[in-house]
């Protein structure tokens, strides 16, 4: 999906702010890592899971379904049990 984007200058040290309406949709937060990668004449920007989506741990992680879960959650999705409030919910506002 593309979409029309917003504009942001750059200033001297090279940053740039992204949108709050953007961090929230992706559950980017302060401290996240985001990947920088270059495709043809585009820069992308692809968040790094860092941690278990589930409970935020970020000790023993694993790829479940193209996502960071930790050891303990991953236990719990392979025997069934109920699963956890995603750590990566939409937040409210003043929480990114």
């Amino acid at each position: 999906m593309v979409s029309t984007g917003m504009a942001r200058k750059v200033d001297d040290l090279g940053r740039i702010v992204l949108p709050v309406e953007m961090r929230r949709m992706f559950g980017i937060r302060p401290g996240d890592e985001l990947e920088i990668a270059v495709d043809g004449a585009s820069i992308l920007l692809r968040k790094i899971e860092a941690r278990c989506v589930f409970c935020g741990d970020a000790g023993g992680l694993r790829p479940y379904r193209d996502k960071q879960v930790c050891g303990s959650c991953w236990h719990d999705l392979v025997a069934g049990q109920p699963a956890r409030q995603l750590v990566d919910a939409p937040l409210g506002d003043g929480q990114v």
